[in-house]
C-alpha cells in the first residue's frame, strides 16, 4: 500500500499535536502518525476513566474534523528508503510505504534507567513506566509503592499511583536539598509550574520524602519484596509490592540519527524555525531536549507554522525562551549525581532482554566489540535501555541505529514495497 502527504508528523503527543493544528490551516495534507492506539503521548495518555484534558481535546476535535488530516495510530516507522519516503507499519494498516515533502519529528523521550541490584524483578518498573500502566488501568490499589530516581517526574508519579489507591511508602530522590532549594526559587518565573506542584503535592506530608537518597538494590524471591536505600551514610531497608525507577528522560533520537540530522548534547539540533540539518525535515518537542509539555506545545507550534511557510510571531519565539530557561533549571537541579551513578557491581545485570552483566561489558573496549561478543543491547529493546546505562557508566558513543527501527513483519514489508520489480543479475552472477 502506498500514500502521499505533504507533510508527515511522527508523534502525536504535545508537540505532534500541536504541529499538526499550526500546520492544518495551511492546507497541506497532513499525516500524524504515532505508535500508541489513541493520541496524547506520555503526559496526556488516554484510559479507563481518564478524560483529556481541555487543550489536547480541543486540538482532537479540530484535526479529526479536517478532513486534510490522516491519523495513523498504533503505528510505527519501520525504515526511510529514501530521503522523503517512510515505511510505516501497523496492526490495521499493514505495510503502508508514505511519500512526504516534508517531516516533522516529535518521537518524544524516554526513560533514563540506571540498574542496580535486583533491578530485574517482577514489580520493579521506570517510573513513567508506572505511571502509564496505572493510566492503562493497571489497578494498584492498596498496593505499597516506593519511587526512586531524580526529577519532577516522581512527583507527578506520586499523584497519579495516591489517586488510583496506592500507598507511596516514600519518594527517594537522589538530588540534594540544596539543589532542590535552587530549583525552587527558580520557579517564581514561571508561576504556573507553582501551581502545579502545590496541586500534585496534596497531602505530600504524609509521605516520606528523601533528598539525596538512591537505591541501592530490589530484594525478594519471585517479585520484588522491599528495597534497600542508601540515605546519607546508612542503609535502609523499606517493604514494598513495587518499585518505581527513573532518572529523568533521555531525547529519541534514532529517527532524526536514520536521516542523518546533526545531533547536540544527545538532542536533534534545530534552529529557531525547529528545521534541523536536513532540508525539509523538523523537530520539535522532547526529542529537542528535555523541556516539558509546555516547550514541546511551543516547539510543536513553530515546527507546524515553519511547515506550512507561515510567519512565526515574536510572542511564540518568547514563549519558547522561557520554557527553554525552565527546562534548563530542571536539567542543572535533577542532573544525576555521583552517587547515581557509582559502579553498580560486576554482576548486576545490565543489558536485562539478554542477561549480560556490567562485568562482561566491562571486559570490552568499545559498545560494537561488547555487541559483538556479548549481544548487549541486540534484544527486544535494541539497547534504548541499556544503550543510555552504557553511555551513563562507560561514556562510549551508540553507533547509528539501523532499520527496521521498530519491529517489523516480512509480510508487513512486503504489502508496504507491492510495486517492487525483481532486479536481473548479471550473466555471471545469475550462475554463482
Amino acid at each position: 500500500m502506498k500514500a502521499t502527504f505533504d507533510l508527515v508528523i511522527v508523534g502525536a503527543g504535545p508537540a505532534g499535536l500541536a504541529a499538526a493544528h499550526a500546520a492544518a490551516s495551511s492546507g497541506m495534507r497532513i499525516a500524524l502518525i504515532d505508535d500508541n492506539p489513541q493520541a496524547g503521548g506520555q503526559i496526556w495518555r488516554q484510559g479507563p476513566g481518564l478524560v483529556p484534558p481541555t487543550a489536547m481535546r480541543a486540538t482532537l476535535e479540530a484535526l479529526i474534523r479536517n478532513p486534510n488530516v490522516k491519523h495513523y495510530a498504533g503505528t510505527s516507522v519501520s525504515s526511510f528508503p529514501t530521503s522523503r519516503e517512510m515505511i510505516v507499519v501497523s496492526a490495521s494498516e499493514g505495510g503502508v510505504s508514505i511519500s512526504f515533502g516534508q517531516l516533522i519529528i516529535a518521537s518524544g523521550a524516554r526513560e533514563r534507567l540506571l540498574p542496580f541490584a535486583g533491578w530485574t524483578l517482577p514489580g520493579v518498573t521506570g517510573a513513567g513506566g508506572l505511571q502509564a500502566l496505572i493510566k492503562g488501568g493497571m489497578p494498584v490499589r492498596g498496593e505499597r509503592i516506593v519511587l526512586a530516581g531524580s526529577g519532577p517526574l516522581l512527583i507527578a508519579v506520586l499523584a497519579t499511583a495516591r489517586a488510583a489507591g496506592a500507598r507511596v511508602v516514600a519518594v527517594i530522590e537522589q538530588a540534594p536539598w540544596r539543589s532542590l532549594l535552587k530549583f525552587g526559587c527558580s520557579l517564581s518565573a514561571t508561576p504556573s509550574k507553582v501551581l502545579q506542584a502545590v496541586r500534585l503535592t496534596r497531602g505530600f506530608a504524609q509521605t516520606r520524602y528523601w533528598p539525596g537518597s538512591i537505591v541501592r538494590e530490589a530484594l525478594g524471591d519471585s517479585r520484588v519484596e522491599a528495597v534497600v536505600v542508601r540515605r546519607g551514610e546508612s542503609d535502609i531497608t523499606l517493604a514494598c509490592d513495587r518499585l518505581a525507577c527513573g532518572y529523568g528522560l533521555v531525547p529519541n533520537v534514532s529517527l532524526g540519527q536514520a536521516l542523518g540530522c546533526a545531533l547536540a548534547s544527545g538532542a536533534i539540533e534545530v534552529d529557531e524555525a525547529q528545521r534541523t540539518s536536513v532540508p525539509g525535515v523538523f523537530a520539535a518537542g522532547e526529542c529537542t531536549g528535555v523541556g516539558g509539555m509546555e516547550l514541546a506545545r511551543v516547539e510543536g507550534e513553530i515546527a507546524g507554522l515553519g511547515a506550512g511557510a507561515r510567519a512565526i510571531p515574536a510572542s511564540l519565539l518568547r514563549e519558547r525562551a522561557r520554557w527553554q530557561r525552565f527546562a534548563q533549571h530542571v536539567a542543572s537541579a535533577f542532573e544525576p549525581g555521583e552517587r547515581a551513578t557509582a559502579w553498580p557491581g560486576a554482576k548486576t545485570i545490565l543489558c536485562r532482554c539478554e542477561d549480560v552483566t556490567f562485568g562482561e561489558v566491562a571486559a570490552h573496549a568499545t559498545w560494537r566489540d561488547a555487541k559483538l561478543h556479548t549481544r548487549c543491547g541486540m534484544g527486544p529493546c535494541q539497547g534504548r535501555i541499556c544503550g543510555t546505562a552504557v553511555q551513563t557508566y562507560f561514556g562510549w558513543d551508540i553507533a547509528v541505529p539501523r532499520p527496521p527501527h521498530s519491529p517489523t513483519r516480512i509480510g508487513a514489508w512486503l504489502e508496504a514495497n507491492r510495486d517492487m520489480q525483481p532486479v536481473a543479475l548479471p550473466e555471471d552472477d545469475a550462475r554463482l
